[in-house]
């Protein structure tokens, strides 16, 4: 790509970057304000039965890599300039996904019949919610399957305004109609259809976007072994990949439904909530820069793609480490004005499923790089056997203590499946791990433990009794961690980012 596509790239990362941080900070303030709603209207067991049905079908819902595939594939024909391949691959991957859309269907259905048997636990009343509630999702699920490429196409065409604005309108428009909802006294079927229809309105929008900025033409008759041959190699794979990360979060609400009950479901729920939003906050850029890794592994330039990596991973580590402390402060506070009484237990969960992300999340341009190079097959060893473990653990520990093995199981196995990614990263990529873990945590580690020691004395000095105080708690140990960053970790390029960030926020308050 040359110097005036690099800007265009740039800038679209850029207002991509921004556009995703909105959406974020909307679906988190959507989070804050009907989850509460959702459990203190419709009760924790349907709160519970709503999440169980969710993690049931997405375990099913699999495209099987496809999706991985497209994007991987579509992003390295950018870098080649080759639009005649990006029609033949689309052409091919709709078949496929045609064909795999008939198999899924088949399988909800089998399965709908075997809710009963499987979750043995759940008392009559909420096994026929729990049916109903599924077919809706299934149904949306099997009809919005077949378009699961539009992100893919988005993404290598680094169309990322479009892309964060879809997902932006979505959320919002998901928000207002759940508010309207719960005030106006529905329950938990209209919150699972309003899920699905404003699902399905993101997705019209979204393929209308393709077919009119896009040069993307679907060669529904194009058959090439070949390339169908690379395709289901890389998918495969990818597939595996997909599964064994199913099987570390998404199928804990299925082992609480077997041994612990639909309370202890809700408390996970809970938990996996709040650790989302860390996840989504932390990682909001990330899918951005597949195009500009891939043109860089094109390029065979580690010294590059290591620079980025350490870049990029300081301004996340800075991100997840303000969460994580923030939580560590004022997290069983929160809960408690958040969601009441009966979810105590969610904040150490919440802490153990948040532990990890340390480590692993400002990893992740190496994680994009693996796809690039398609060293997939041994990403999905990794990921196969950790999640192994994690099914084992956390069954065994369910049993002995509850929720809160769930959550120490899990972060258990991401801990372990991090460090064995450090190794491919390092031997298969050829990335100097140890200079990233020099360059980004180690060098911030210092300012990191002090907040923490800080936000384990607040405590005992602010006490909590409302949202006013609590709020005056984060603000105080927020500005403590801003003020030992800047001090002990950040670098003079990372506090112009910041001030540029200021200087662009204080201009559009004095415009208007």
């Amino acid at each position: 790509m040359n110097e005036s596509g690099e800007q265009y790239s740039s800038k679209q990362i850029k207002l991509g970057a921004i556009m995703a941080y909105i959406s974020i900070a909307v679906n988190i303030v959507a989070g804050l304000i009907y989850t509460p709603w959702m459990v203190r209207s419709i009760g924790q067991g349907d709160y519970g039965l709503y999440t169980l049905s969710v993690s049931l079908i997405s375990m099913f819902v699999l495209d099987f890599g496809l999706g991985a595939a497209v994007t991987r594939f579509l992003s390295k024909y950018n870098s080649d300039n080759d639009q005649e391949s990006i029609n033949n691959l689309l052409g091919i991957v709709s078949k496929l996904f045609f064909v795999l859309d008939i198999i899924i269907s088949v399988v909800l259905v089998i399965v709908y019949f075997l809710i009963g048997s499987i979750y043995q636990q759940l008392t009559f009343e909420e096994i026929i919610k729990l049916k109903v509630i599924y077919v809706i999702t299934a149904s949306f699920s099997v009809i919005s399957f077949p378009f699961t490429t539009l992100n893919g196409i988005l993404t290598s065409y680094e169309k990322f305004i479009y892309q964060k604005g879809c997902d932006l309108l979505n959320r919002m428009l998901n928000m207002a109609l759940i508010i309207l909802a719960l005030s106006m006294g529905y329950g938990l079927y209209t919150l699972v259809t309003i899920n699905a229809i404003t699902g399905g309105i993101n997705i019209l929008i979204k393929l209308g976007i393709v077919r009119k900025i896009t040069p993307v033409k679907i060669h529904l008759k194009h058959k090439s072994r070949k390339m169908l041959k690379e395709i289901l190699g890389f998918s495969i794979w990818s597939m595996i990949i997909t599964i064994a990360q199913r099987l570390i979060f998404n199928i804990i609400p299925t082992i609480l439904g077997a041994f612990s009950g639909s309370i202890s479901i809700a408390v996970f729920g809970a938990a996996s909530t709040l650790e989302g939003f860390v996840y989504t906050f932390s990682t909001g850029i990330n899918d951005l820069f597949l195009p500009k890794v891939s043109r860089i592994v094109l390029k065979d330039d580690n010294q590059s793609l290591l620079t980025l990596m350490i870049k990029v991973g300081r301004v996340q580590f800075v991100v997840i480490g303000l969460l994580f402390t923030g939580f560590f402060t004022i997290g069983r506070d929160f809960i408690n004005l958040w969601l009441g009484g009966g979810f105590e237990s969610a904040y150490l969960c919440t802490l153990f499923l948040m532990l990890p992300s340390l480590i692993e999340l400002p990893q992740h341009i190496a994680g994009l790089a693996v796809i690039a190079v398609n060293k997939v097959r041994s990403k999905s060893f990794i990921f196969i056997l950790t999640s192994l473990l994690n099914v084992v653990l956390s069954i065994f520990l369910t049993r002995q203590i509850g929720v809160l093995g769930a959550a120490v199981s899990i972060s258990a196995a991401y801990l372990l499946r991090t460090a064995a990614m450090n190794v491919l990263y390092y031997k298969q990529l050829n990335l100097n791990i140890f200079t990233f873990f020099k360059e980004c945590h180690v060098k911030m580690s210092l300012a990191f433990i002090l907040s923490i020691l800080t936000g384990f004395l607040l405590p005992n000095l602010i006490t909590v009794n409302g949202w006013l105080t609590l709020g005056i708690k984060g603000l105080l140990i927020t500005a403590v961690y801003i003020v030992f960053m800047w001090f002990l970790a950040l670098n003079t390029y990372e506090k112009n980012l910041f001030f540029s960030a200021g200087r662009k926020l204080i201009k559009k308050i004095l415009k208007n």
